[in-house]
């Protein structure tokens, strides 16, 4: 297995060779608009022709500026090529952005993460605004256009929060919003634009399921008719809920296992929206589709949801229930009269499915046992490989890749694999391409953030090394990365307490000497589901942690041009043992590969955090000892147990203190021959 992933990555690295090149590259992939003639980077896309027959298309429509949102009908995080409509005028294939233009103008907005990817992607038509916020926008549209003017948009791409905040910034502008059914985009993008995957058949996860379908409806059901305001329907448009709901899964969305869909549940019927064509025979068996009963399936297509929408509310008596977040502004507003709207932020199955009942949290401890097996294996030849300055960063996100395709039940990555050093990694979100390919040295700083899709449940890890000598201000840099770690996994909370409560606690420890991170702390995780599974994290629009809850904990600092640093665990939300309280809870760590020794600086750990560190050194080697023994890769395995010796209270990183190494693991060092 490791000779082969070696051979794979190395085949890779010749491939890209001739494309690697130092920092001086790295700068010079951006564009330059300033110059005559302009400079564009060999990525930049042309985008003239494109933006033509858009403003041809706005110009017969009466509109003044049209948005185009990076989004699709479910407003999910990561879409279909089908829909990367942004991508498609813009040439920027970042994850998060909108974009606008007028007959005059161009524009793209997107945060920090990006703004660098962007000079690499967008051509001299397109201005780039450092900014995300909506007011921003409104702004511009409104310096640009005239008074009386109309701004387009697609509603099926606007969540009803955005429109309305649209409204509100735009009030008393005499400008205005209009709602236009069918996307200007996809009339430029025509026979070019990529299908559905003709393959692409909705399908039951082959994994054990605690919960079945029936039994899931029924528990929204019962939400239904405890809920005060008595909903008669529960509308779910994101693209994760209906996939939980039926116990189903399809490959509509990269990296996520999902397909196109929306369900209306009422106190009696179901509906589901789908593209039937992709249903076989036994998916119509398993969803009661023959019968009519409040435990059969109605299967309805795809494009008639809006429709069948009107008609339900039409009806008397009915409410229908919408979580906000999810829910385009297209399906919000033919639901009329008001009284026939009930609304919160997040439906019920999203904040059910948040907690994992015992069958889900066993499976997805699981499941990072194994995927802990390919990042070491990644960790371990990139150690012994770097130094010979053939590895490059593709050739590091292939090798890992592979070795995760040789794990039982794995079903490919969870996202793009972000596989960065040097410079490069002070982009908090960059991923390696032919162009901006960097070699491997032992004097740079690597980050790797990477995760695997497995029958029973969704990875997502980071690691940031250092194979020579890292410079005083990295390795304090990376401790306190490491120190706001732990302060969040070491935590005791109440029962519902929020994660943007704690989240400070990550951040402390840099904060300290003037150090900090623009990204987020942690989002929740699924089984073989969405990597980024919402509402669970630490941000202002996320739900109170509960027992059973997995998140992610990923503080991190970026030196822009140097070097990028995060670490990032998966934890799982259980009860704690106080001495006085009850109904408390802590998180335990289920990502078990080891922090880069030559990194942490112990002096700068408080002996409770050397403590924990210690605890989980532990736990890596009892969980993940008997699993590399059990694949037969020794080698590793020796890796791993000198990479998780303990730390001295001393500070001395590189002394161990056997006296805290438990049976189990004394055992199992014996074994591997490293004590």
């Amino acid at each position: 297995m490791v000779s082969y992933c070696w051979m794979t990555a190395l085949l890779l690295a010749v491939i890209t060779a001739g494309n690697v090149s130092g920092s001086t590259f790295f700068e010079a992939t951006e564009r330059n608009c300033s110059l005559s003639p302009p400079h564009l980077p060999s990525t930049a896309v042309n985008t003239s022709v494109r933006l033509q027959e858009l403003r041809q298309q706005m110009h017969s429509s009466n509109i003044s500026a049209y948005i185009i949102p990076g989004t699709d009908a479910h407003l999910s995080e990561y879409i279909s090529p089908r829909d990367a409509r942004m991508a498609f005028m813009t040439g920027f294939t970042g994850s998060a952005g909108t974009a606008v233009v007028t007959p005059g103008k161009a524009a793209l907005w997107t945060d920090s993460r990006y703004w660098v990817q962007a000079q690499r992607q967008m051509d001299c038509n397109w201005e780039l605004q450092k900014d995300v916020s909506i007011s921003s926008i409104a702004e511009w549209l409104i310096s640009e256009i005239p008074h009386g003017g109309q701004i387009g948009f697609d509603p099926f791409l606007f969540s009803i929060k955005t429109q309305e905040d649209y409204s509100m910034s735009l009030e008393s502008s005499n400008r205005s919003l209009k709602s236009m059914p069918g996307n200007l985009v996809d009339r430029v993008w025509k026979e070019e634009r990529p299908p559905i995957p003709p393959d692409s058949l909705i399908r039951l996860p082959d994994r054990v399921i605690q919960r079945s379908w029936q039994m899931k409806v029924e528990q929204i059901r019962h939400q239904m008719k405890e809920n005060p305001y008595e909903p008669t329907a529960l509308l779910l448009s994101a693209l994760d809920e209906t996939a939980w709901l039926f116990n189903m899964r399809g490959n509509d969305i990269p990296y996520n296992p999902f397909f196109y869909s929306y369900t209306l549940l009422t106190l009696d019927e179901i509906r589901l929206f789908v593209h039937a064509d992709r249903l076989s025979e036994e998916l119509s068996v398993y969803l009661n589709a023959s019968c009519s009963g409040s435990l059969c399936v109605q299967l309805k297509s795809y494009d008639s949801v809006l429709d069948d929408l009107k008609d339900y509310v039409s009806q008397p008596g009915v409410k229908v229930w919408i979580g906000t977040e999810y829910t385009n502004y297209a399906l919000y507003e033919v639901i009329k009269p008001e009284d026939k709207l009930m609304s919160s932020s997040y439906s019920p199955v999203l904040t059910t499915k948040a907690v994992k009942d015992e069958t889900e949290q066993r499976i997805l401890r699981d499941a990072h046992v194994r995927d802990a097996v390919a990042v070491i294996q990644l960790l371990m030849w990139l150690e012994k490989t770097v130094p010979t300055g053939k590895e490059t960063e593709l050739s590091a996100s292939a090798y890992v890749n592979h070795c995760r395709s040789k794990q039982k039940d794995n079903r490919g990555p969870s996202f793009e694999t972000i596989s960065a050093s040097g410079p490069n990694a002070a982009l908090a979100h960059y991923s390696p391409t032919v162009e901006t390919n960097r070699k491997l040295t032992a004097d740079e700083m690597y980050l790797v953030d990477s995760g695997g899709q497995y029958l029973d449940g969704t990875t997502d890890v980071t690691r940031t090394v250092h194979w020579g000598t890292p410079t005083a201000m990295q390795k304090e840099a990376f401790t306190r990365v490491l120190m706001g770690n732990i302060e969040i996994s070491r935590t005791i909370f109440p029962a519902g307490t929020r994660g943007v409560n704690m989240e400070m606690l990550g951040r402390r420890a840099l904060w300290e000497v003037g150090l900090n991170y623009g990204h987020g702390t942690g989002h929740g995780v699924g089984n073989y589901f969405g990597v980024h599974e919402w509402p669970v994290g630490f941000q202002g629009n996320n739900i109170p942690f509960r027992e059973g809850m997995f998140t992610s904990i990923e503080p991190g600092y970026y030196k822009e041009n140097d070097f990028g640093i995060r670490i990032e665990d998966v934890a799982v939300v259980v009860p704690a043992r106080t001495k006085y309280g009850h109904d408390y809870l802590t998180f335990d760590t289920v990502s078990l590969v080891p922090y880069d020794r030559k990194l942490i600086d112990t002096s700068l750990l408080s002996s409770v955090q050397l403590k924990w560190l210690n605890t989980y050194y532990e736990t890596i080697r009892r969980l993940l000892g008997p699993e590399l023994d059990r694949q037969g890769l020794h080698e590793e395995g020796r890796w791993m147990f000198r990479h998780t010796e303990p730390f001295s209270e001393s500070g001395s990183s590189s002394s161990v203190c056997s006296s805290s190494l438990t049976l189990v693991t004394l055992a199992a060092a014996l074994l591997y021959n490293v004590i």
